[in-house]
């Protein structure tokens, strides 16, 4: 059985699990299987509604595990998620950018964006969006993704029936390089990842460093480099603390004083946004700069006071 014969009988099937899986949070592309049951249109072989259809069926129920699973454990899920990412520094930060700026419309494209697809559920969940909300917009968001991806293959149908007859006839050889290429792409972006760290890798203040020195009066600027929308989830604060993104290094960084120790603190996972926020400020000649270690988490571990940030609003749909 050639491979198109093998899509065009269990493709929907095939479809309705992948895309589960993918969502689920495995790093399994669904995309090229849109594009062949797109090509699967184009050619009759396959019908437009189970195209459009069985995504909105596989990814729905995972997407609103994840909604609840954001209302009810917080911030503990993005973390986990994140974890698993081969890029957990942007991971939170890019879905926390585009939930700030274009509210529940950022579900419409999350789907196209690796990393959004699987954070945006329990995100929405955290930041109080409505499940009657999210369901449309989740829904909405996943025909569109189906319908262009469809688009795209049934636009080249005839290019892709002929490159599935060519890896029929080539067999076992082809998927043996696609199967290399994924592995050397993954330990590419985990190479990538260790040697950022490295890079990024200085010294820290711990917790227990930054009270007793805050309590001696020692001068210290403290600066808070998490994304409004993650302020906006939990508005706790080391006292004294200003809100100083990565983004605004290049028209703010004159703010930061040069006489005086700095320290950042976030959120996120091994305080990588702290990091690169100090390192960039090295850069604009503030060398008196340390990231907190375990960040506002470990701050609020050790029972230390915070105070609490003005909460700005979320965009509105």
């Amino acid at each position: 059985m050639s491979t198109l014969d093998f899509l065009a009988e269990h493709g929907a099937s095939v479809l309705f699990w992948v895309i589960f899986v993918e969502q689920i949070g495995f790093p399994i592309p669904a995309i090229p299987l849109l594009v062949a049951a797109g090509a699967l249109v184009g050619t009759g072989k396959m019908s437009l509604a189970i195209v459009l259809l069985v995504p909105v069926a596989a990814s729905l129920p995972p997407d609103l595990a994840w909604y609840y699973l954001g209302r009810l454990k917080g911030g503990k899920v993005l973390g986990f998620l994140c974890r698993l990412s081969l890029e957990p520094d942007s991971c939170v930060r890019d879905t926390e950018h585009a939930f700030h700026r274009h509210g529940p419309r950022g579900l419409l494209l999350a789907k196209f964006i690796p990393g959004f697809s699987t954070v945006a559920p329990p995100l929405a969940g955290i930041v109080g969006m409505s499940a009657a909300t999210f369901a449309w917009y989740d829904i909405g968001g996943t025909l569109i993704w189906a319908a262009v991806s469809a688009g795209v293959g049934a636009l080249f149908s005839n290019q892709l029936e002929q490159l599935f007859r060519l890896f029929d006839q080539a067999g076992g050889t082809v998927l043996l390089i696609l199967l290399a290429g994924l592995t050397g792409f993954i330990a590419y972006k985990f190479y990538q990842r260790r040697k950022f760290l490295r890079h990024l890798r200085m010294a820290k203040i711990s917790v227990d460093e930054l009270k007793q020195r805050m309590d001696a009066g020692d001068v210290i600027s403290v600066v808070d480099v998490r994304h409004p929308l993650a302020i906006e989830l939990d508005p706790d604060s080391i006292p004294g603390a200003i809100n100083f993104t990565l983004e605004d290094i290049e028209h703010r960084h004159h703010e930061i004083p040069r006489d005086r120790d700095i320290v950042l603190y976030c959120t996120c996972p091994n305080e990588v946004s702290s990091a690169r926020t100090a390192f960039l400020l090295k850069k604009k000649g503030i060398h008196r700069v340390r990231p907190l270690e375990g960040g506002l988490d470990a701050w609020r571990e050790r029972k230390y006071p915070v105070e609490r940030h003005p909460i700005p609003p979320l965009a509105s749909p």
